[in-house]
């Protein structure tokens, strides 16, 4: 069992070393198309799907099939705004426990 000490620390850490909604919102708004968002929250192979259909999409743009993929990167960035709180929260639970887990137990 952890004590309530323990607990305030794990929370304080938890706090400081969770990621950032502000600056997930930010890479969200500025490189949304681009996935930089998904790389900071840590999903890694969702960002570089996101930025595989932006570049096959701006590629074959020209020939008509890009458009419809580009309109689903569009429809996935929007949608992100929203899953966005719940990444954060996903990873503020899992840090919170990793620490609980390597914490001494009393």
């Amino acid at each position: 069992m952890v004590d309530i000490q323990q607990q305030i620390l794990i929370e304080q850490r938890v706090t400081n070393e969770s990621k950032s909604a502000g600056i997930a919102y930010a890479l969200w708004f500025f490189t949304g198309s681009l996935g930089g968002h998904r790389f900071y929250l840590g999903r890694t192979g969702t960002g570089l799907a996101m930025l595989a259909l932006l570049i096959v999409g701006v590629a074959t743009s020209i020939l008509g099939v890009g458009l419809a993929l580009l309109a689903a990167l569009g429809i996935w960035v929007l949608i992100d705004a929203f899953l966005i709180p719940g990444m954060i929260s996903a990873d503020r639970n899992a840090l919170r426990d990793r620490l609980l887990a390597a914490a001494p137990r009393t």
